[in-house]
């Protein structure tokens, strides 16, 4: 089979345009760019003893008991404090090297217990004023340093000094912490009836696609409806275990569509094209195509007599294509998996002795 024939099979025999769905990058820069305006726009809005706490979530990443964060308070005086872990934080193998620290100092960090209070903590003081560039450092941090693929991988929370939660606006597509346990399950996502009676009284009614997708998908996050994000390009971004699933609502033909990249930066030969067509001929549902450097998984929901268990299964299935195929597809093709080994913090490489203390001060 040549690779024209191959890649044909996996996409010109589908109606779905793929350009919009090619360029996984410019949608990840979207999304960072997205959180680190909500993030700009909400620090002025907070009281003194406001804080906001950020967490690369370790259930996602593979760091295990390795917690990287950011956490930011407001002070008296329009004040603006911040704290990112440093490696006293983090147990041995997930420490950062020298090449990390040297970024968190470039991006404006002071080290440990330079800044009054930050004790093991990078630390960094600003304005409210300042509250644009401050959310960059914070956004790059946490992207750059730590390894968070996409916005989608953080957990926050916004409390007062008492620890208090304050409702806010959501910050781009990062998960609100109360929703940070929340399981993609056929079994529990409508155990309280939420679901089936917002369908049922759609029923009653002529309700938009787009509308019916975004309860399903409100419900199976654990959140409403009104704190759903959009990336550029309409889609709505899922982020379920270490795989990135976006939801995307066609008018003409009706038809939602899931797809996850598997695969980026890989190098598109004819052995990849027939091993795509092998996997996808294999597969009950769905299909697995490569667009310019980009592997992805789709699976294709009919709008006309939609029905949410459709969507939900197709989520799940594509859940599991993500996790089980990326790694496969990796060891062979090469490429990098949306959060492999290689997007986490690269643990310090430098043994940890008297005479050098770098690697476990800062």
């Amino acid at each position: 089979m040549t690779a024209e024939s191959a890649e044909g099979a996996s996409i010109e025999g589908v109606f779905l345009d793929e350009p919009t769905t090619a360029d996984l990058r410019a949608k990840v820069v979207d999304a960072w760019r997205e959180f680190g305006t909500a993030l700009a726009e909400l620090l002025p809005t907070l009281e003194p003893g406001g804080h906001v706490d950020l967490t690369l979530d370790p259930t996602a990443s593979g760091t295990g008991m390795a917690v990287y964060s950011v956490s930011i308070r407001v002070l008296d005086g329009g004040v603006v404090e911040a704290l990112a872990t440093g490696n006293a934080g983090l147990p041995e193998g997930y420490r950062m090297n020298r090449t990390s620290i040297a970024d968190l100092v470039a991006l404006g960090w002071s080290p440990p217990g330079v800044l009054a209070g930050s004790g093991d903590s990078f630390g960094l003081s600003s304005t409210r004023e300042k509250a644009g560039q401050l959310a960059t450092v914070v956004a790059r941090t946490l992207r750059d340093v730590y390894g968070a693929p996409h916005p989608a991988f953080l957990v926050y929370l916004v409390h007062d000094e008492n620890d208090e939660p304050i409702d806010t606006a959501p910050l781009g597509t990062a998960r609100h912490e109360p929703s940070i346990d929340a399981e993609l399950s056929l079994d529990d996502l409508d155990d309280d009836g939420t679901l089936a009676a917002a369908l049922a009284d759609a029923a009653d009614e002529v309700v938009p696609l787009d509308e019916r997708v975004r309860t399903v998908v409100a419900t199976m996050s654990k959140t409403t409806v009104d704190q759903l994000q959009y990336d550029a390009d309409g889609d709505i971004g899922i982020r379920a275990g270490s795989a990135m699933v976006f939801v995307r609502v066609r008018d003409n033909p009706p038809l939602v569509d899931v797809f996850s990249p598997i695969l980026t930066e890989v190098e598109p030969t004819e052995q990849l094209y027939v091993k795509l067509s092998e996997l996808t001929n294999r597969m009950p549902i769905g299909r697995l195509y490569c667009a310019q450097d980009t592997v992805w998984a789709s699976i294709p929901v009919f709008g006309r007599n939609f029905q949410a268990t459709h969507l939900m299964l197709a989520v799940q299935v594509m859940t599991g294509l993500a996790d089980e195929l990326d790694d496969r597809l990796h060891g062979e093709f090469g490429g990098k998996r949306f959060f492999g080994e290689g997007d986490k913090p690269v643990p310090a490489k430098e043994p940890v002795s008297d005479d050098h203390r770098t690697g476990m001060y800062l």
